[in-house]
């Protein structure tokens, strides 16, 4: 049965799970600074990455109750960073336009910005929602 306030996807999760040893499932589910320590140390040498397999389900839960649904969708935005965030397709989907554009001329603001969208995304979607008229 799928709950209400499902902003997440279980399916993603594990799929940005396969590269977890990168951190990627964990920014997503909004644990930036766990998802840093996955990046640095290979999800701590593996032995994290395999447990990781088994705690994505409360993860997901987890950005469920943290974060609220709206007209612009979490897992929608997730996969057009991961994939296209260079591009700044991601900031033009949530109608950032101006920076959408910037970061496509300057290939993700050199990649720091990137970044910075790996660890604020979650929250500037929430912003979003909660700013809507």
């Amino acid at each position: 049965m799928v709950q209400q306030n499902d902003t997440h996807s279980k399916v993603v999760g594990y799929i940005l799970w396969i590269f977890g040893f990168l951190g990627a499932h964990r920014f997503y589910y909004g644990k930036p600074v766990t998802g840093t320590i996955w990046f640095f140390t290979l999800g701590l040498l593996g032995i994290g990455w395999l447990i990781d397999l088994f705690l994505i389900p409360s993860m997901d839960r987890q950005a469920d109750l943290r974060f609220h649904p709206g007209p612009i969708n979490y897992t929608v935005a997730w996969v057009l960073l991961t994939f296209l965030g260079f591009f700044g397709v991601h900031r033009m989907y949530m109608g950032k336009w101006l920076t959408g554009i910037l970061y496509l001329l300057t290939v993700g603001l050199f990649g720091i910005g990137y970044l910075y969208d790996y660890w604020t995304l979650n929250d500037q979607i929430s912003i979003r929602h909660a700013t809507r008229p």
